[in-house]
């Protein structure tokens, strides 16, 4: 199956778990649902759609390290829609998770254009989701996370249709990748971002983001040893710079 088939299904599937849920059919006024449209857009159907085409020119490892910048992102979001400067600590965590960024990709740059297109498309996505998570504290908020959540899979199964559902007719399913799908739609698209989207209504968009400090090592010890993807020493002490980085602002801004 293609990546935008990839993207459709798991959004499917998180919506249709969500929908089980009895809460998620709780309203949310009219006057709301523009933000909840973007919440479709930003935290779903763009960034999920960037994530298969990126990894078709960078390994998993590497994309799960890149999640580790998420609380950046998430930060210099939060920092420019509340036009308020970040503390003197968190500006130093940002500085140092920056780095540690860049430490990660500096394999991928070497490597050629196409790695190097991989890791542009993972920044964008995560900048798409220091957005998305300023968007979702208010209306979490207000309505709850199941029903908001719920809502915005629904427009972003509509905006990935047109070309997800026709990969999905046309793939041929063997048994293990249909259940890895099936478990990313009910794990990674729905429940994990319940929540998540639950963290950033009661702690805040960027001290919500922390809880992707984990993703990194996760993703790289996966990567390592199921895939036998091989990483670069300079990416792996990037990725601890990175998780580094983003505990410094966590640490800053609980104060």
């Amino acid at each position: 199956m293609g990546p935008n088939g990839i993207t459709f299904l798991r959004i499917v599937v998180g919506f249709l778990t969500l929908a089980l849920f009895p809460s998620a059919r709780k309203p949310v006024p009219r006057k709301d649902w523009g933000n909840v449209a973007w919440l479709g857009v930003l935290w779903f159907a763009f960034p999920l759609s960037m994530f298969p085409f990126a990894e078709q020119r960078v390994s998993s490892a590497m994309t799960g390290m890149l999640n580790g910048a998420n609380p950046l992102f998430a930060t210099l979001v939060a920092c420019f829609i509340a036009k308020k400067a970040p503390s003197r600590g968190v500006t130093v965590g940002l500085l140092i998770g920056l780095g540690g960024t860049v430490l990660i990709g500096l394999p991928a740059v070497k490597a050629g254009s196409s790695s190097t297109f991989g890791i542009t498309l993972i920044m964008i996505a995560m900048v798409s989701y220091g957005i998305s998570l300023s968007i979702a504290r208010a209306l979490q908020q207000q309505y709850g996370a199941v029903p908001v959540i719920w809502r915005a899979q629904m427009v972003g199964v509509v905006l990935t249709a047109p070309l997800g559902l026709p990969e999905l007719l046309a793939a041929t399913w063997e048994l293990w990748p249909f259940l890895s799908l099936l478990a990313l739609g009910v794990g990674g698209t729905a429940i994990a971002n319940i929540l998540m989207a639950s963290a950033a209504g009661k702690f805040g968009a960027a001290r919500a983001s922390g809880s992707t400090f984990l993703i990194p090592v996760v993703a790289l010890a996966l990567g390592v040893l199921v895939r036998h993807e091989h990483v670069m020493l300079v990416s792996v002490v990037g990725c601890l710079v990175c998780i580094g980085g983003a505990w410094l602002m966590k640490r800053a801004s609980s104060h």
